[in-house]
């Protein structure tokens, strides 16, 4: 089964309610399997606009990574988020 892989680039405007929205996202991390690749470390940027944070998560599958996000654990966290921070996100399956 191939694994699900949710990518995200962010730009956060308020730093301090950012964090609300990762300790909201975190059950629904937790319940999907999900295991941080990449959170907003440093970066390169080599064509096209950057954001200022950049976040790759692996799943199990592509159905667990579409899960999560759909869940009311996360659809909780998704409402913090888009109040504080502007963002793409997308699923990708891989390997």
């Amino acid at each position: 089964m191939a694994k699900g892989y949710w990518i995200a680039r962010v730009d956060v405007r308020d730093a301090e309610r950012y964090k609300d929205y990762v300790s909201t996202a975190k059950p629904a991390f937790e319940k999907f399997g999900a295991n941080f690749l990449a959170r907003g470390g440093p970066f390169h940027t080599l064509e096209g606009q950057a954001r200022g944070r950049n976040v790759v998560i692996e799943f199990p599958s592509v159905q667990a990574a579409l899960d999560c996000y759909n869940s009311p654990e996360y659809q909780a966290a998704k409402a913090i988020r888009q109040s504080v921070a502007d963002a793409e996100m997308l699923i990708v399956e891989g390997a």
